[in-house]
């Protein structure tokens, strides 16, 4: 039996793709967008560019960029049965209101187009102010998934705000430790994992009722270690490799060993102390920002030449 259909009983699988193709091959539950995916969406059809400067020709490039990525969602949501994902202008991730803003506006213009808010998650960073917009936007009904998460402090922090999912992600992890800690890399460990893991553990232990989506995967084998996680996001080429590979798949996560007894409890100077200290995690979360913030003034660039 193939892996996919194997790992789709433990795990709900989520494409990490804008690509409508591959999510119709594959037909993932839920599916995530960012800044990176929607320029790469954008590359691959250009015609799907075209029609939004055609639909909204008047408007100013950042708006325009709102709308993009909202009709992105759209159409996805035409093909899935659960809840895409749709990322907040991660120039605005250490500003609080402006990030609820934000995530409400997205939400006004889903709702334009006949989607509830049910079938959307937006997207926040989680930093310690993207976190305190996302607990402000759940007690509106407003649903998060808090992305760029390399710490538990952050993953705690989430859980406490109430987030409904965070992503924790595997694969950059492993990245810095290949790059700045080799030697740590022995006997097949794989710190991204362990740190999917552990949150895991802590959550499940706790009674947390925030989901946990794995993403940012390097490889199958990474994805297999995680099975039964709560929700895995997988790039169109895994996915690919998944469903052509024969083996067996057997849930990861059931048997956790560490022992957590009470829930830790962190003040904004906490998470930050906490946060400088994991010279990882404060590297990964810069990186991750600023690469997004990359990506959407390149959007807005290709919105404003063609405008």
């Amino acid at each position: 039996m193939r892996l996919l259909d194997q790992l789709k009983m433990y795990s709900t699988v989520v494409a990490d793709t804008g690509n409508l193709d591959v999510i119709e091959k594959f037909l993932p539950r839920d599916a995530t967008t960012n800044p990176s995916i929607v320029l790469k969406t954008v590359a691959e059809n250009p015609y799907f560019l075209k029609n939004i400067l055609m639909l909204y020709s008047g408007w100013g490039a950042e708006q325009i960029l709102d709308r993009l990525v909202v009709e992105m969602g759209v159409e996805i949501l035409k093909i899935i049965s659960g809840r895409v994902s749709t990322e907040v202008d991660a120039h605005l991730s250490f500003n609080a209101a402006a990030t609820a803003n934000k995530a409400r506006e997205l939400i006004d213009l889903y709702r334009a187009r006949g989607i509830s808010r049910q079938s959307v998650l937006i997207k926040i960073a989680a930093t310690w102010e993207g976190i305190q917009a996302a607990k402000i936007l759940e007690k509106e009904g407003i649903h998060c998934n808090m992305t760029l998460v390399f710490s538990l402090e952050q993953a705690v922090a989430c859980a406490e705000a109430g987030v409904t999912l965070v992503s924790p992600f595997v694969g950059r992890v492993l990245d810095w430790y290949q790059l700045n800690n080799p030697e740590a890399l022995v006997d097949h460990f794989d710190p991204g994992v362990e740190s999917v893991r552990r949150i895991f553990n802590y959550y499940k232990k706790l009674g947390y009722e925030t989901e946990i989506m794995a993403s940012s995967f390097r490889n199958i084998e990474e994805i297999m270690a995680l099975t039964g996680c709560d929700l895995l996001t997988i790039s169109p080429e895994l996915l690919e490799q998944l469903a052509q590979t024969e083996g067996i798949v057997s849930n990861k996560m059931d048997s956790m060993n560490e022992k957590w007894e009470r829930k830790m409890v962190l003040k904004e100077s906490d998470f930050r102390l906490a946060l400088n200290e994991n010279q990882m995690a404060m590297e990964k979360l810069s990186e991750g920002i600023r690469l997004f913030c990359r990506d959407i003034r390149q959007l807005e660039r290709l919105i404003a030449e063609r405008l």
